[in-house]
C-alpha cells in the first residue's frame, strides 16, 4: 500500500510573502514538513508541489523531490488545493506511472506535524471505513479574524 506526501508551496502568499522558506527556529517553514513526511514509517514518497524555483531548491535541499514545477494558474489566490492534487497525481501517473493508493496533504504552515502523527492517523484511516483522515487541533475561542495579533 503506497502513501504519496504531497506538500503544497507556491511562493505567491500575500499575507506573508515568501512564507514557505521564512526561517522558523532554524529552518525554512516548508522542512518542518518535509522532515516529518521523510521520517515517517508509512510515507513512501515525499513531493513537493510549487510554482516557485526558490522553494523548489530549499525542499531538494530538504530531501524531497520536486519533479515538476506547477503551472501559474495553479497558484492564484483563487487556485484550489484540490487542482493542486489533481495537477500532481495526473502529472505522476502520465510521465511516471506513479499511482499512489493513498495520499497524505501536508500544509507547511502546520510545523508542529510531526511524523509520529502522520503513522498514528494513516493507522486510524487503515483502521476505520473512513476514505479520509483530518488533522485538527483546538485553539482559543475567538473569531478567526481575531487570532493574530500584528506588532
Amino acid at each position: 500500500m503506497s502513501l504519496l506526501a504531497l506538500i503544497p508551496a507556491r511562493g505567491g502568499s500575500k499575507g506573508l510573502p515568501r512564507k514557505n522558506i521564512k526561517n522558523l527556529l532554524g529552518k525554512p517553514l516548508i522542512e518542518w514538513s518535509i522532515k516529518a513526511a521523510l521520517n515517517s514509517k508509512v510515507i513512501d514518497r515525499v513531493i513537493v508541489s510549487t510554482d516557485d524555483e526558490e522553494i523548489s531548491n530549499v525542499a531538494k535541499v530538504c530531501g524531497a523531490e520536486v519533479p515538476f514545477i506547477r503551472p501559474s494558474k495553479l497558484a492564484q489566490d483563487n487556485s484550489t488545493t484540490f487542482s493542486v492534487i489533481e495537477h500532481a497525481l495526473n502529472w505522476l501517473e502520465n510521465r511516471q506511472k506513479y499511482v499512489p493508493d493513498h495520499i497524505a496533504l501536508l500544509e507547511p504552515t502546520s510545523p508542529l506535524r510531526n511524523a509520529e502523527d502522520i503513522d498514528r492517523a494513516f493507522d486510524q484511516l487503515k483502521n476505520s471505513n473512513a476514505s479520509s483522515i483530518v488533522g485538527i487541533c483546538l485553539t482559543e475561542v475567538h473569531h478567526p479574524l481575531f487570532i493574530y495579533q500584528k506588532d
